[in-house]
């Protein structure tokens, strides 16, 4: 069955902090973005994460503003008119609606990708679990180092390290960990500064320590389900409290990364209107 695609439209299929950068950009160069979510969203960073929008109905990151919507034609008309509709929709049920030229896949899953090649004339995966040609046309490198942002228009980005970058010869200290499967609740916010064991939550009744001295640059919202071991927040020792509120350096190269990869795929496509069939 033929299918027409909108040339201006791309859905990105998360809305954390690395496909916010990806939004961003996309936004910033004049293309309608529309983001498919999860009904709660969790996200670390979320002060600089468009998913907030599902929390808040709507949020501005760096000049861009989010609003939720409640189907394809609401998310339509919000694109249209300059902002991201964020959709419930972690499946991309509605994406024969929304008809985009182009999909990136910015879960950062690394593993069980459901995203495909058929999805839309382009298809721009970030990070481990993307092979160019295979389930993407395009993937971007999501590693920290002279790569970071890089294009794969064959092969793939390198395997997830599992180590987070260090900040002042911090780097495992600085993450936040839940210590047991439950419902999270938070004794801090964003932008507080904090002290190495000092308590910063629970989970299930279990106390959340922080192990260094900074200030807490994202930590994920109070009742939301965790299991042990998962990623919760960030203490950042800079105690730079404009950071909290910035789309960080590693989003933005791979937000210009992603615009890069669908530009130099978007040129090799036909004009007319109806671009493939699927």
């Amino acid at each position: 069955m033929t299918r027409r695609f909108l040339h201006n439209r791309v859905v990105v299929r998360g809305a954390g902090e690395m496909a916010s950068g990806v939004m961003r950009h996309l936004c910033m160069n004049g293309f309608e973005v529309i983001a498919l979510e999860m009904s709660s969203p969790i996200c670390i960073r979320r002060r600089v994460c468009y998913a907030e929008a599902v929390f808040k109905e709507n949020v501005t990151v760096e000049g861009v503003t989010a609003v939720v919507v409640n189907s394809a034609e609401e998310a339509g008309v919000a694109a249209g008119n300059g902002r991201v509709p964020v959709l419930v929709d972690p499946k991309a049920g509605q994406l024969h609606a929304l008809a985009p030229m182009a999909v990136v896949d910015g879960r950062m899953l690394k593993r069980d990708i459901d995203t495909d090649l058929d999805m839309a004339p382009i298809v721009i995966g970030l990070g481990p679990g993307f092979a160019a040609g295979e389930n993407c046309h395009a993937a971007v490198e999501t590693n920290r180092g002279d790569d970071l942002g890089r294009v794969y228009f064959t092969g793939c980005p390198r395997s997830d390290t599992g180590v987070p970058a260090p900040v002042r010869g911090f780097s495992r200290q600085r993450v936040l960990r839940s210590p047991a499967d439950g419902e999270f609740i938070s004794n801090c916010r964003i932008a507080d500064i904090v002290e190495a064991g000092q308590v910063l939550g629970d989970v299930a009744g279990v106390s959340v320590v922080g192990e260094i001295d900074g200030i807490v640059r994202g930590i994920i919202h109070d009742g939301l389900g965790v299991t042990i071991g998962q990623k919760i927040g960030d203490v950042d020792p800079r105690c730079d409290k404009e950071r909290c509120y910035k789309i960080s350096e590693k989003a933005n190269a791979i937000g210009k990364g992603a615009l890069e990869a669908f530009m130099a795929l978007k040129a090799r496509l036909p004009s007319s209107g109806n671009i493939g069939s699927v």
